[in-house]
């Protein structure tokens, strides 16, 4: 399994497979939350597939801002390499002592403006 699938993200998808949260919008509860510079990916709901899990949620902060499938493994091997610049390879992370809330409760503007959308 990838380096990102841990035991935290293990129990905070532990009954939230892909779908169960159809027709939430911003009651829809966010499991975890992985982050790559100004990129942000909430996670919704997800399920083991193989050797890899597929996750639910939403990404900010790329050139568009949308909900869509995201591949555990695939997430996993994202990297920047900004080692020219002196500062090395960056690669996604999950945050830490995320708390899970509804996505209405996040207190990230781009994350709002793109739910607002949908109102």
């Amino acid at each position: 399994m990838c380096r990102l699938m841990t035991t935290q993200l293990a129990e905070a998808l532990e009954g939230y497979p892909l779908y169960s949260q159809d027709g939430k919008g911003k009651d829809a509860v966010c499991r975890a939350v992985f982050a790559l510079g100004s990129v942000r990916w909430f996670i919704l709901e997800g399920n083991k597939e193989d050797d890899d899990v597929i996750l639910f949620g939403i990404v900010v902060g790329l050139m568009e801002d949308e909900y869509g499938y995201i591949s555990l493994n695939e997430l996993s091997d994202v990297e920047l390499d900004l080692s020219a610049q002196g500062l090395g390879k960056l690669q996604v992370r999950q945050q830490q002592n995320f708390k899970q809330v509804p996505l209405k409760q996040i207190q990230d503007s781009r994350l709002q403006e793109f739910l607002a959308r949908f109102e």
